[in-house]
């Protein structure tokens, strides 16, 4: 059975982006970034990648969430690695350690993306240092130990989460491995405010309300709100849902071949999705 909680055109992409990774010529086994700004810019990154930055503002994004050098992070589910190639290297290079909590390996889909984001990891130990695999998903225990993590990153994935019936469980784990003070940084594609959760998460969007009502539930103070990523252009009514637009362009049902008539140019134009940009912090004092 195929894994629920990721679709086929978001494992195709991530498998594909892996292989592309792996025939590089760039080997980045002498790089040392030790600034966010110095591994954003790395050559090691696909160009692919690069020319995304411009709708994730990673450095922006990473500098809001307050990643600095030496601290201990958490990519849930990092997929083909994307923000993995900036993070990995910079902590490397700077005394920190990421731990990705990846799929759990329940199905050949899900095995399949897990070793290849191994082998990349393992093609330049160097670039990206020892990063710590554990899991996330339906039966997965700590993604760090308790209490470890200065960061943890949520990165376009609570949709995935509600599908599946684990959004409450990726915060309650966020908040059990992060220190208090730690830091949950949430990017996700934004709903309209009035829009119902479990509908507009079937389109890959979700409502900002919601998603701090979540984070308070699991014990988590609302610390900041920015707007890098957002974009106004993005109606959020397209005919397949978020994957309509870049970088994923679906033409189709989720299954079926693509579409060659499908009109891509005004989906094209409004760019990547509106998202929010969030910043939750576990209280210093426990939870009575």
């Amino acid at each position: 059975m195929a894994n629920p909680y990721v679709s086929m055109s978001r494992r195709g992409a991530l498998l594909g982006a892996v292989a592309l990774g792996a025939c590089s010529g760039n080997t980045g086994g002498s790089a040392s970034p030790t600034t966010l700004h110095a591994a954003v810019a790395g050559d090691w990154r696909q160009p692919a990648d690069r020319a995304r930055d411009a709708w994730r503002h990673p450095e922006a994004s990473l500098a809001f969430w307050g990643v600095r050098p030496g601290q201990t992070v958490i990519e849930f589910w990092p997929g083909a690695g994307w923000y993995t190639d900036i993070l990995a290297p910079f902590l490397a290079a700077t005394g920190g350690r990421l731990y990705a909590a990846d799929l759990e390996p329940s199905d050949a889909d899900a095995r399949a993306m897990i070793e290849a984001y191994r082998r990349k990891l393992a093609e330049k130990p160097k670039l990206y240092g020892k990063v710590e695999i554990t899991a996330f998903g339906p039966n997965s225990g700590p993604v760090a130990p308790a209490g470890s993590a200065d960061v943890v990153l949520f990165l376009r994935n609570l949709h995935n989460w509600m599908a599946a019936g684990l959004a409450e469980k990726a915060f309650s784990d966020a908040y059990a491995a992060l220190k208090p003070g730690g830091v949950l940084g949430v990017e996700e594609h934004r709903a309209d405010p009035a829009a119902t959760p479990d509908v507009t998460a079937a389109n890959g969007y979700v409502p900002q309300d919601y998603v701090i009502q979540l984070a308070k539930e699991a014990g988590f103070t609302l610390a900041g709100a920015s707007e890098i990523n957002a974009n106004p252009k993005d109606t959020k009514d397209h005919p397949f849902g978020v994957w309509t637009l870049p970088p994923v362009r679906r033409s189709s049902p989720r299954g079926q071949p693509d579409d060659p008539h499908f009109d891509h140019a005004k989906y094209d134009l409004i760019g990547e999705s509106d998202r929010m940009t969030l910043k939750f912090v576990k209280p210093e004092a426990p939870r009575a």
